[in-house]
């Protein structure tokens, strides 16, 4: 006869994940995370090697995985940024390897990719093979999707960060993209990518651009993402913004076009910095949010 294994009354329950994600999103929430049952799940999925949570509540915690989880999960309520602590994050079609002392990608750029692509797409429909330059890449997210959602074009990538030249470089090998050319430059330099001078379809940029007296309120922004990424210079916090506008009208061919992201506030202003650096067909292009983010343009073809 067998015998059967019977349960130490007095030994604590086994912990389901149910439990520990629902005791994370509180703490998160009572920390001020702004979405704290997402980011929850996404710790634990992180914790299993899962790219999503299905079915997984009712399984028990294997021993180890609980203080794994408990220590990001005090991370995350300490604002260290989600991203950071699973290594990656999506933006339009890809997964990106995101890393401290890179700027992490926001959804809202995914707009100015788009406007971007579109433009490359039209173009290859063409039959050409369209030339597209990313200025201020960071991890290479706007770069990457047009070499991937259009095969035909040609990608230059460009910043002045060796941790951003290495994580696009990173993330351009991910994605499979092995032609993309990649550069470690400074956007104010006068012969900056010389070789392409008047011969570009469309630059895209998503440049710093805060000014130095608006200082990001979210701690992941503030205390994460590095102030070379964030701030633009000047009291406007444009003085980059208008190198990369003046960096697009060498490189671009007449008629080409200009994307790039800005701040709210900079609607205006980038409207008149564009007008005054020789662009026409100026457009302000909101974001997701239905906020006026991205200046469109095109190089007069005078």
């Amino acid at each position: 006869m067998m015998r059967g294994v019977t349960q130490d009354p007095a030994a604590p329950p086994v912990p389901r994940w149910r439990d520990l994600i629902d005791g994370a999103a509180r703490i998160l929430a009572e920390a001020g995370v702004p979405s704290p049952a997402h980011d929850a799940r996404a710790l634990a999925a992180h914790v299993l090697g899962l790219e999503r949570l299905i079915g997984i509540g009712a399984v028990e915690v294997a021993p180890g995985e609980a203080a794994v989880f408990a220590g990001l999960v005090d991370r995350r309520r300490l604002r260290e940024p989600l991203q950071h602590l699973v290594g990656s994050t999506g933006f339009r079609h890809l997964v990106l390897a995101v890393e401290p002392g890179v700027f992490v990608p926001r959804p809202e750029t995914e707009v100015v990719a788009q406007v971007a692509i579109d433009e490359a797409a039209r173009l290859a429909a063409r039959g050409t093979h369209p030339l597209v330059v990313d200025l201020c890449c960071g991890a290479g997210g706007i770069a990457i999707s047009v070499a991937t959602e259009v095969p035909a074009s040609h990608v230059v990538a460009v910043d002045l960060s060796p941790a951003a030249v290495r994580l696009t470089r990173r993330n351009a090998a991910s994605a499979g993209v092995g032609a993309i050319r990649i550069e470690q430059a400074d956007v104010r330099e006068v012969e900056l990518l010389a070789d392409l001078v008047g011969a570009v379809d469309v630059v895209v940029s998503n440049p710093p651009y805060i000014p130095p007296d608006a200082v990001p309120v979210e701690p992941e922004v503030r205390d994460h993402d590095p102030d070379l990424a964030l701030y633009g210079g000047g009291l406007d916090g444009l003085d980059l913004p208008r190198a990369v506008a003046a960096a697009a009208r060498r490189l671009l061919r007449p008629g080409g076009l200009f994307v790039m992201e800005h701040a709210e506030v900079q609607a205006a202003a980038a409207r008149e910095m564009a007008d005054d650096a020789g662009f026409t067909d100026l457009l302000t292009v909101d974001d997701l949010t239905g906020r006026a983010r991205a200046l469109v343009a095109r190089l007069s073809p005078a």
